[in-house]
């Protein structure tokens, strides 16, 4: 597949490289030309002085046979432009925007731009490690904002006990659990053991009721 990066900095050099080691043709747009000097020495792929939105640009990227486009400047405006030029004017179907503000990502997920926020997802990471798991904030949430994923360590009272018992239709449900590193997802006739990590699918409004049903135990 050949993908379309936009800017050329510590993410998007990474992600170039990542992305020619398995196999796809990338080609990479930064105005500043200076920039490419962060791309590895071996890095086969195109350059392109300019801007991502900017559709001659664009097409001197390849886009018009591109498979993907990430747009991955520190410009939450070039990068929302870029996805929305791809999207519309393109027509490619696996478009990312890098976007800073999460309240903006929010909106632009919900017109259909997926986003990664950055300053969102680096303060869910740092907040899970500072807070007990009562007190965690969500692993991902839907657009809409009514269905979410958790991560939860099991409850010593559940070990021994089969984990679909913490299950309750429409509400939440145990997907997966991982388990001495490895992970696998939950039939009925799993066990849960000391040291179980879980992930649930959950209604918003039933995520007080799951951290409950989780800490009442399988008696309740």
């Amino acid at each position: 597949m050949h993908v379309v990066v936009v800017g050329c900095g510590r993410v998007g050099t990474e992600l170039s490289s990542l992305l020619e080691k398995s196999g796809h043709t990338v080609a990479i747009i930064d105005k500043n030309p200076r920039a490419f000097r962060r791309l590895p020495s071996g890095f086969a792929g195109r350059t392109i002085v300019g801007l991502g939105f900017d559709r001659d640009d664009l097409a001197e990227a390849g886009i018009e046979g591109a498979g993907a486009v990430a747009a991955v400047t520190s410009g939450d405006n070039t990068n929302i432009l870029t996805a929305r030029i791809a999207r519309e004017n393109f027509g490619i179907e696996r478009v990312v925007a890098r976007i800073y503000d999460p309240r903006r990502a929010v909106i632009y997920q919900r017109l259909g731009i997926p986003t990664v926020a950055t300053v969102s997802w680096t303060t869910d990471q740092v907040l899970r490690r500072l807070l007990p798991s009562s007190e965690q904030p969500h692993d991902w949430v839907d657009p809409s904002g009514n269905v979410c994923l958790l991560e939860f360590n099991l409850p010593s009272a559940w070990a021994g006990k089969k984990l679909a018992g913490l299950n309750e239709p429409g509400r939440f449900w145990i997907t997966a659990v991982s388990r001495l590193g490895e992970a696998q997802i939950v039939s009925p006739t799993v066990i849960g053991q000391e040291g179980d990590v879980l992930l649930f699918v959950s209604a918003v409004d039933a995520v007080d009721d799951l951290r409950r049903h989780l800490d009442q135990g399988p008696e309740h």
